[in-house]
């Protein structure tokens, strides 16, 4: 086991790594940038380094800076949380170079996965099912025209080292691709450094369902049960479950054995998540890998019994998976709510600011994430996450409960956050039903409200 890690990341993800290593009698040293100089994950680590200014670029993912505080306060390995540095290959590599553990895939896993086109192709001839679409990197509009034809509308354009909803664009026309297909480029390039970009039909109202994974350097792989991520806004998740309460026990072993065939294919060591679209027929179709931790992986802790994190940390020590598939058990349900700093009011947008009044959710069934506090600054620099609710009961219905009591016992003032559009989605009728899908969101919350201010 190692003796001291960094942590490359912030806020609530820092946290709950520093937790972890507490327990596994790991020493921990954070990185933090000048804005996040009061931040508890600089407050509760055993070290902390200032590697930067505010902007992202100049901290979270200066590379040379992250290494120099590893080196300088000697750590054997580095966590990336989620997001920033996390399916960065070359950061992976620059880790390995300089003898210092990257606790995640292997380089190459990172690089042969975070090409969404390239996942697709390997994905495909690991048995893996996936939308129809281009077989290649598309690079006129003109090409781009032709596959649509060919596969049929609507489709969506994807960036192809894409994420959270960036580089996409729906299109029903030709005249709508042709336009969009520049932006999507431009936007790809801006946020992922590579304009590249692909096409897949677009699926009518699937459900978003992702499989968590975990693999030894030893070739062991085990599946940890799915989630169902399909609320979302802007392609971006806002609840999670566990179990999807449309995935029952046949089909769950379905995905679970196909997605450990498919990462034994490419060699995978740590934690990953496959992620598939669900049509209504019951059909499902690969569409990307996450090649790291995901926000929402204490829903698959809470019904498994199971810490990610520490799964994560051992496993990049050099340890062997300490369960089989036949260990891992489901047990009751789990609903995780992303609380943001945001006014779902107006389309979501995001509300930084003072916190100066908080009351945090507890209680029976209730685990909270988070990093905030009275007083505490929600920087505009960053992603708006400021908490996750995860709320476990015995079967969906209690989870749902216990849920809304969580939720009516959180305040945070006087910034607007999430926490009302989360009030109102667990007591709609279909979403109750669980009769959803990723464009529930939009149908649901925010088209009522477009038309209301075009009245």
């Amino acid at each position: 086991m190692f003796s001291k890690i960094l942590i490359a990341n912030r806020g609530e993800i820092a946290l709950r790594i520093i937790r972890a290593c507490k327990e596994l009698g790991v020493r921990t040293v954070v990185v933090y940038s000048e804005a996040d100089r009061n931040s508890l994950h600089v407050r509760f680590a055993d070290e902390a380094i200032c590697i930067g200014q505010a902007p992202s670029k100049r901290s979270y993912l200066n590379i040379p800076s992250i290494i120099s505080a590893a080196e300088i306060t000697d750590v054997e390995a580095i966590h990336p949380g989620y997001g920033f540095l996390a399916e960065n290959s070359h950061f992976a590599e620059v880790c390995e170079s300089c003898n210092i553990k990257f606790i995640g895939p292997t380089p190459e896993n990172i690089r042969l996965m975070g090409d969404k086109m390239n996942a697709r192709t390997m994905m495909q001839k690991a048995g893996l099912p996936i939308i129809p679409g281009s077989t290649g990197v598309i690079k006129t509009k003109e090409d781009a025209v032709k596959v649509a034809k060919r596969i049929g509308y609507p489709v969506i354009i994807k960036a192809c080292a894409g994420g959270g909803g960036k580089g996409m664009r729906i299109c029903h026309n030709d005249i709508t691709l042709a336009s969009s297909f520049a932006t999507a480029r431009s936007e790809a390039e801006v946020n992922f450094g590579n304009p590249d970009v692909y096409l897949e039909r677009y699926l009518d109202s699937p459900r978003h369902i992702e499989v968590q994974i975990l693999g030894d350097k030893y070739g062991h792989i085990l599946h940890l049960g799915e989630r169902d991520c399909s609320i979302q806004r802007r392609h971006q998740k806002l609840v999670e479950e566990s179990p999807s309460c449309v995935v029952d026990a046949k089909l769950r072993k379905r995905l679970g054995d196909l997605v450990v065939k498919a990462a034994k294919a490419v060699n995978y060591v740590n934690a990953g998540t496959m992620e598939f679209l669900l049509d209504k027929k019951g059909n499902f179709y690969f569409m990307e890998m996450n090649t790291r931790i995901q926000v929402e992986h204490p829903v698959t802790e809470a019904v498994t019994g199971i810490d990610l994190v520490k799964e994560q940390i051992r496993i990049a020590a050099g340890s062997k998976l300490r369960l089989r598939q036949e260990d891992v058990k489901f047990k009751g349900a789990a609903i995780e709510c992303r609380i943001n700093a945001e006014d779902y009011e107006n389309n979501f947008m995001p509300c930084p600011g003072k916190i100066e009044i908080l009351n945090l959710p507890g209680g029976p069934g209730v685990r909270l994430d988070t990093h905030i506090y009275p007083g505490y600054e929600v920087p505009p620099y960053y992603d708006s996450l400021v908490a996750k609710i995860i709320a476990y009961g015995s079967n969906r219905d209690e989870a749902l409960k216990i849920m809304r009591r969580a939720l009516s016992e959180f305040y945070i003032g006087p910034i607007k956050t999430t926490i009302p559009f989360h009030q109102r989605l667990l007591d709609n009728p279909l979403f109750i039903k669980g009769e959803v899908s990723t464009h529930f969101v939009q149908d649901v919350f925010i088209q009522p409200q477009v038309q209301a201010a075009g009245d």
